[in-house]
């Protein structure tokens, strides 16, 4: 979560990675601001403008803006808003095929702006195409699931997890009527789903060993 700190947004960088400052200013001189008239009382406090601050990480140089409520004092304000996004990105094997790590960090994407019911769809399909690459093709995803965790490549724990964490909420975002996705929803999804990459990755060597004996996929 960003923080703003004196002028400055506290925050990690999405292109250095590193949690680090982004700076309103260097050696005195600004780079620049744009002041927008605003009737906002926050915490019961009034302001009389919205400051959008450019802004700039002290690592690597990166741009950032902010939107801060302000009076006189723009150090003094509140963040309403700051770009870039922070995305937190779980560490995820190597060797994870390009198409799952896609679509894993597109849906870490979706929590920057709040968007848990396209997140949690986005994770049942990781989900699948985890399965898919693995030789886990046919059948419905319950039934992929279940082989999986037959096969012993994950425990009936996962299974369980995978069944009402991650494909049942995925579900429910894709074919039942709408209802709001609550953060820790989205981040079950996210952890179980993260899991269930490791168990295929991590060890792959004899995972493969395993898929190759149970015939899911060829040596």
């Amino acid at each position: 979560m960003a923080e703003f700190r004196g002028g400055n947004v506290e925050a990690v960088c999405p292109q250095c990675g590193a949690l680090t400052t982004f700076e309103y200013q260097q050696a005195g001189q600004q780079y620049g601001s744009l002041i927008q008239p605003a009737r906002l009382v926050l915490n019961g406090r009034p302001y009389s403008r919205i400051v959008f601050q450019l802004l700039r990480c002290a690592g690597c140089g990166r741009a950032g803006l902010a939107g801060v409520a302000a009076n006189d004092r723009v150090a003094e304000g509140i963040l309403l808003e700051f770009l870039p996004l922070e995305i937190a990105h779980r560490a995820l094997p190597d060797g994870v095929p390009p198409g799952i790590v896609a679509e894993f960090r597109e849906a870490e994407r979706c929590a920057a702006v709040g968007a848990w019911r396209a997140g949690s769809a986005m994770f049942r399909s990781a989900l699948e195409k985890t399965l898919e690459e693995n030789g886990y093709k046919t059948g419905s995803l319950m039934k992929r699931i279940d082989d999986a965790a037959g096969d012993g490549v994950i425990t009936a724990a996962r299974k369980k997890r995978a069944h009402e964490d991650v494909r049942v909420l995925g579900n429910d975002v894709l074919h039942e009527p709408w209802r709001e996705v609550k953060p820790d929803e989205y981040a079950a999804a996210r952890f179980y789903v993260h899991r269930i990459v490791e168990d295929f990755y991590d060890s792959r060597a004899e995972v493969e060993a395993t898929l190759i004996d149970r015939g899911r996929i060829k040596k």
